[in-house]
């Protein structure tokens, strides 16, 4: 859990520079949206999309992961 912490701290801080740094320089998210040819409206569009797609394949592929997983926690020699 530390190490998690840890590596979105770091991420978090080299956002927050880089940002910082396009900043000065007058860069804005849209403009480096409309350089890739996308619109805030059009990326939160795709994102939905995505999410749309993702869940119900991330919940199909729950239903025989989790079993299969469970067998083999319960399969494994004891620690000790």
């Amino acid at each position: 859990m530390f190490q998690f912490l840890a590596i979105t701290l770091k991420i978090s801080v080299a956002s927050m520079l880089l940002g910082a740094g396009l900043s000065a320089f007058d860069i804005t998210a849209a403009e480096l949206l409309a350089q890739a040819g996308l619109t805030p409206e059009r990326l939160s569009e795709m994102l939905q999309q995505a999410w749309a797609w993702a869940l119900p394949n991330m919940v199909l592929g729950s239903i025989v992961i989790v079993p299969l997983w469970c067998v083999s926690y319960l399969l494994r020699p004891p620690r000790g």
